[in-house]
Formats: structure tokens, sequence, C-alpha cells
């Protein structure tokens, strides 16, 4: 049977390069960085030729660059370390409402501490508006978080515009750039950004290996004790092979990025333009332009997203239903709720996320075999019949 993935957004494929830079820290070189004899500075060594590789990635300085286990450790960093090391200055923090759980959580837990939240909204295409961050920040705020791109919609913000108002207000500002990061140019000095979260199995590392840029003079408070790591902000005995991971995924995707981007967009388009074509009542969600070079979204009217996820794995197409930290919970995103969907269309949400080596047959195998699912599924749904039946 064809196998063909796209869920970019759950986890990419460790390239070739990225598995040979790894292997030697899996083997031969197991020193702790810590030490100092040979076996742990010829460690030492590689991980801060990593930190440098994806300080170029993003522009920043190597020593901005903090190693951690996954892009939800890096955002519970930020969010939670600027806000307890800044509330002196006050306890009001503004996030986008389509943030990933690691930030909206991360809210909710600062909340129980006497932190005041407020969601910032977005648009029906999952926007936010730059004047409605301006509008919200008030004397007390010390923190506003809008991500760079969403993983449900793929829409792409104007963080840029954002981070500038928040600089103008003297309020800090972070950005989860996961799915941005190693996909679209990212230069984090060409605008006033105090922390930066990314992912390297986005970009064709390995899983459990991810950084935070924090700015230099940004004050930040550690969340894990109890050693000198990452210059005391980030205790614990490094991963070194998954550092070294992430170091060589971040040289590849700025080498590579732009064959990717013209590899992939066209692809992305394709699959936009048709698929509505071929399946009637099927909504796009994201913007229909501004929006990662990899990333098709939808929402099928009258069935559930997690049928046609299972109908397609059973063709051989890998497919996600939302965020893949939340595509197990049977629930309607938060995110396409935030846009303005109702309930029952939500449910029916349907994300293709494309990786390199993707080609256009996959997209027209896809094609082929979703219609009949789709009719297959409508016709066991009692949403379905109730409107044909207000048709007829």
């Amino acid at each position: 049977m064809k196998k063909i993935y796209f869920d970019h957004i759950a986890a990419t494929p460790v390239a070739p390069e990225v598995r040979q830079a790894m292997e030697p820290f899996l083997g031969e070189k197991f020193g702790n960085p810590q030490s100092l004899h040979s076996f742990g500075q010829e460690v030492s060594l590689a991980i801060e030729k990593a930190r440098s590789q994806v300080a170029a990635l993003i522009k920043a300085e190597p020593e901005e660059i903090y190693f951690t286990s996954s892009g939800s450790e890096s955002n519970n960093l930020a969010i939670k370390g600027l806000a307890l090391a800044n509330q002196k200055k006050g306890r009001h923090i503004l996030l986008s409402a389509i943030e990933h759980q690691s930030v909206l959580y991360a809210g909710k837990f600062l909340e129980k501490l006497g932190f005041e939240v407020e969601n910032i909204p977005v648009d029906s295409w999952g926007w936010v508006d730059p004047e409605a961050v301006r509008r919200a920040i008030k004397a007390e705020t010390i923190l506003v978080a809008v991500m760079m791109a969403n993983s449900e919609v793929g829409t792409i913000q104007d963080v840029a515009e954002i981070a500038s108002i928040c600089a103008e207000k003297e309020v800090l500002f972070h950005t989860d750039a996961v799915a941005y990061a190693g996909s679209l140019p990212l230069d984090v000095s060409s605008f006033p950004v105090n922390t930066l979260s990314l992912a390297a199995h986005q970009f064709y590392g390995p899983k459990g290996a991810a950084a935070l840029y924090i700015k230099k003079g940004t004050r930040l408070l550690p969340l894990i004790d109890g050693g000198i790591q990452e210059g005391g902000r980030r205790a614990g005995t490094e991963n070194v092979a998954g550092i070294v991971g992430l170091g060589e995924a971040a040289r590849l995707a700025a080498q590579k990025m732009k064959d990717w981007q013209q590899e992939l967009g066209p692809l992305r388009d394709y699959l936009i333009e048709e698929l509505p074509r071929r399946v009637e009542h099927v909504v796009l969600t994201g913007h229909p332009r501004r929006r990662l070079p990899y990333h098709a979204s939808f929402c099928v009217r009258f069935i559930e997203g997690e049928a046609m996820l299972l109908n397609l794995d059973m063709k051989g197409i890998a497919a996600s239903s939302g965020s893949a930290c939340t595509s197990r919970a049977l629930k309607a995103s938060h995110v396409l709720l935030a846009l303005g969907l109702d309930h029952a269309l939500a449910q029916g949400s349907l994300v293709f996320s494309l990786i390199t080596g993707n080609k256009p047959q996959d997209i027209d195998y896809l094609l082929e075999v979703f219609p009949p699912i789709v009719e297959r599924l409508r016709e066991m749904s009692p949403l379905y019949a109730k409107f044909k039946e207000g048709e007829s």
C-alpha cells in the first residue's frame, strides 16, 4: 500500500546528515560536558558548536541561545520566567487566543499566583491585529505573547509590528516560533523580541531537542534549579546527541530553506485550490495566502476529523486534526473556536502539513481517495441527514 506522510506539524523525519552528526554522541563521545577532562571538553565543544548553528539560523548571538527539551518547555520558561522575574513592574499579561497550550496553560498557572491574564482575539483567519494589542496594553502590562505562526491553521502573524508596539510601551514580548523557525527566514535582530522558542522536530531534527532565544539583558527566572548548565537558566545534564542534532538541523535549514519553500509551496497551493473543488461543504481554515509554506488546513462539514483521519490512514495517508498536543483530546480545538467556527464544524478539522519529498502525485492520490471517504462518512452522519432533509 502507498504510504504518504502529511503530518509535518507532529514531526518531520530526521535528515540523514542530522543522524550522522548525532551518532558519535550516542557511542564513543559519551562524556559529560561539565567534566574538566578531555572526554567532557570534547562534548562541551560540540554543544557550543550547536549553539552557534542555532544562533545563525535566527541571526542571534550564540550566548542568547538556551537549550531545552521541547517547544513546550521553552514556552513555559519564557512565560513563567519573564512574569515571575518582572512582577514588581506589574501583573497583567496578554496572550493571543490561539497560542499553543503550553503558553495558555502557563498563563493559567500564573493566574493562580494572582496575575491577570487576558486573551487577545483573532479574526476569522486567525490573525492578530497589532492595533488590538496596542489597545489591550495597560499600565500594569508586563508581557505579551503572540506566536509567529499557528500550526493548526497556518496563519503567519505580524510579530514585527506587535513587538515594536510592545517595545514602545516598554512591555516584554515572547513569540512561539516552533511552527515557523526553520521553514522561513527569521532574524531576531530585525524586531524587538525578548524571547523566542523553536524545536528541532519541525525542521528535520530530533524530537526532544529545542531552544529558547533570550535577548541579552532580559531578566528571566529559571524554572529548573540545581546546576550551572545553560548559564544557570536551565539546570540538568544536557541531551548532547539531541543538541548536536538540533544544531545540524539548524545548519541544514539555513542552507536548504529556500529550496524547501519552492518545493512545498506549489503543492500546498494545489491542495488548497483543489480539495474544495472535489468535496462539497469544505471550509479552508487560516489565511489563504499569509500562511506557512507547507500547510493546508480545512474543516469538513457534517463529519468528525478523527473518523476522516482513521479512514485516510487505512489508505496509507498520515494527516492531523489539529495540534499534535491536542489531537487525541476528542474536543473542538480552541484555535478553531477562536476563529469563530461553531463546535460542529470545528470537529471536522483536518490539517495536511507537507514534508520535503512529497510529490504532486501524493496530492493527486489524496484527492482521489478522499471524496469517497467523505461520502461514506456523511451517509452515516445524522447532521448530514438533517441537512439533506432541510434541502429537500
